[in-house]
Parts: structure tokens; C-alpha cells; sequence
């Protein structure tokens, strides 16, 4: 519990599509995709509840009825409220607090708001510490990665106070990055219009000018997995930060002669048959891995079958479906969902459509 207000908010920005970690998405919506055999967002929700939130709000648009299916009846089990905020087109990320205006800016203390991809130790009750003691309008989470040319950069005093913000800098201006996710006091509300907006690009650079945001920095683990390779590469940091080098649902059978190497994620009903290797994977509920087939990096989606003596690596994803054919090589291929694949893959990360697919009755390559 934070032990400093009584009631506190959190919103998770999930009203997105998610067009990044296709093929997964075209299935489920991104919140619900299963890291560490527990959807996205039921990691987001249950760390903010550790920390004292009381409500949690999701601003939701694509799929949402999912999202709604999956939650029904967590807030009880979970001891907090959660409720919804429902956006008829892409507010970005800014947006949706405009539309939570009457619900934010009556509460006395601050409030959460996460992206939906992201995975990381979750340091709220650290953030309301920081946020409290410096008393600006905003804290924002920040990490050090190795290629920040792909973020958002932050560029600090030696008070934590934020300087400049560079969204995807070409030239290097430092390794810490916006990490998304932010405390907010209800003042940034006077910041946001009720219209399609972003915290990044309209919001903070106001902020700054004003100085009232400070940076927190993040001593854990963190991945944007809003990309295949991203996710893959989440999966393994999620494992080393957590000392757990496989998952493996008790539902899963799995033949004895089958290794299932360092941080591997096994999830319900998955069958892996003999002399099947698997290695730095993910492979989603229903999927059958058939007889001495090896997975590296990769990620098998629902119900998708994977013939003997295959190989999938290179952060090959496998929709949904998918049915691959005995002694297929693929690397580095997103497989659309319901593609029956009967040919090698060597397409380094370009979807494999089964529009382009001749068999109508069932997709094939």
C-alpha cells in the first residue's frame, strides 16, 4: 500500500491496435497476449494494486469486448475497481485523459498512466515517493537501454529535472529513455485538449518549458514488447530478472525426451512430442510441437502446429492456427493466422499473408 492517499487512479492506455506485434493481434487485442502465461495487462493491474491503487481505469477501443470477457470479475479478486473509458477513434496517448477529465481532477493525489506494452519491476510505490517529495506536476519513468535511437530520450540536470525530451534522436544525445510510464497530478489535465493527442509530442515539451516534471529511474528490468523481437527479448530479461529459466504450465504434456532449454515459456495444453528442443520461446496455449523439431526465438501463437523435424528461429512468429508442414525451415517469417505453411520461410521478419495463398479453404505457402 503507499500509505498516502487513501484513494488512487491508474489508467492503462489499451485503446490501440497493436498493428506492431502482428500477426499475434489480428487475434487477440495486445493487452491480452500472454507474457509469462499471464496477459499483459493482468501484470500492469495486479503491480498497481500492490502499490495502493484502488481503481484502475482501461481506455479501451479495439477488441475491447475481449478485454472486458477476461477482466470480468478480477477487481474482485483483486480488491480494487475496474472500469473503463471507451474511445470511438484513436485518441493517442494524451487523448483519453481528456475524456477522463471529471474522474481525474476530483481526486486529491496523483495517478498512473501505462502504456500497454511494457514489462518492467513497476516501481510505483518508489515513483509516489519521488513524486511526493518533489511536488512538480509529473514523474516520468525512465531506463537506460543500449539503442536509445529507437525511444524517446531524456535528458535530466543532476536534480532529476527534465531538460529535453528527443523523440528518436538520429544523432546520440544520452541512453535514458521515456520508459512509459508516468504519475501525473491532476494540473496536466490543463494541459490536454479533448482531442487526439500525445504525451510525448504535446504534452511534455510544455511541461519541460514549465519545469514541472522530474525523471525516475528505473534499477530494474524493462522491454517494450510491442514487437516480436522486442517480446522474445522481454521474455528472456522477465526470466533472468525473476531467476526462473523455464515456465511450463501443468497443463502442458510434455514427452521426457524433449529439452526445454533456458527461459522458455510452456502455456496450457501445448503438447511437445519426442527430441523436440526449445530455447529463448514462447509457445501459446493449444500449440503442438510434433516429433524433433527445434524452436529458437520464436513465438508459437494458439493452436498452431508445428510438424516434426521443423525448424522455426530468428524470431519467427507463428499466428494463430498455423499449421507447418513436416521438415519446414523457418526463420525470421510472421506467419498470418490459419496459414498452412509447406515451404521454407527465409524472409527475415516480412508477414507471410495468406491473401497471397491460392488454397482459399485453407491458406498455404
Amino acid at each position: 500500500m503507499n500509505g498516502v492517499f487513501v484513494y488512487m487512479k491508474g489508467v492503462i492506455l489499451v485503446g490501440g491496435l497493436g498493428t506492431r506485434l502482428r500477426p499475434l493481434t489480428y487475434t487477440h487485442p495486445k493487452p491480452l497476449i500472454p507474457f509469462a502465461n499471464k496477459p499483459i495487462i493482468k501484470h500492469q493491474i495486479e503491480a498497481l494494486a500492490r502499490a495502493g491503487v484502488t481503481e484502475v481505469i482501461l481506455a479501451v477501443g479495439h477488441m475491447q469486448e475481449n478485454i472486458r470477457e477476461l477482466l470480468y470479475g478480477y477487481d474482485k479478486e483483486l480488491g480494487i475497481e475496474i472500469s473503463y473509458s471507451y474511445e470511438s477513434v484513436p485518441m493517442g496517448t494524451a487523448g483519453p485523459l481528456s475524456l477522463l477529465r471529471d474522474r481525474l481532477q476530483t481526486e486529491e493525489g496523483p495517478f498512473f498512466v501505462l502504456n500497454s506494452d511494457i514489462i518492467c519491476t513497476f516501481p510505483f510505490e518508489e515513483m509516489l515517493g519521488h513524486h511526493t517529495l518533489h511536488g512538480g506536476d509529473g514523474t516520468i519513468l525512465v531506463t537506460k537501454v543500449n539503442e536509445p535511437s529507437k525511444y524517446g530520450v531524456i535528458v535530466t540536470d543532476r536534480n532529476a529535472q527534465i531538460m529535453k525530451f528527443i523523440e528518436k534522436p538520429k544523432e546520440f544525445v544520452g541512453d535514458r529513455i521515456n520508459a512509459g510510464v508516468y504519475l501525473f497530478s491532476k494540473e496536466i489535465l490543463k494541459y490536454i485538449e479533448e482531442r487526439p493527442m500525445s504525451i510525448e509530442k504535446d504534452v511534455l515539451p510544455r511541461m519541460i518549458t514549465q519545469k514541472v516534471v522530474k525523471a525516475f529511474d528505473l534499477k530494474g528490468f524493462w522491454m517494450d514488447i510491442g514487437q516480436p523481437k522486442d517480446y522474445v527479448t522481454g521474455n528472456i530479461l522477465y526470466h533472468e530478472n525473476n531467476k526462473e529459466c523455464i515456465m511450463i504450465d501443468k497443463t502442458a504434456k510434455i514427452s521426457a525426451t524433449a529439452v526445454i532449454g533456458k527461459n522458455t515459456t510452456i502455456g496450457p495444453n501445448v503438447e511437445i512430442e519426442d527430441g523436440v528442443e526449445i530455447e529463448n520461446s514462447i509457445v501459446f496455449d493449444g500449440a503442438c510441437i510434433q516429433k524433433n523439431s527445434l524452436i529458437v526465438n520464436s513465438i508459437i501463437g494458439w493452436g498452431a502446429c508445428v510438424g516434426r523435424w521443423s525448424r522455426i528461429e530468428d524470431y519467427s512468429v507463428l499466428g494463430a492456427n498455423v499449421t507447418v508442414q513436416e521438415g519446414i525451415y523457418i526463420t525470421g517469417g510472421l506467419i498470418h493466422p490459419n496459414t498452412l505453411v509447406s515451404i521454407h520461410v527465409l524472409l527475415q521478419q516480412t508477414p507471410v499473408l495468406p491473401e497471397i495463398n491460392t488454397n482459399k479453404e485453407s491458406p498455404a505457402i
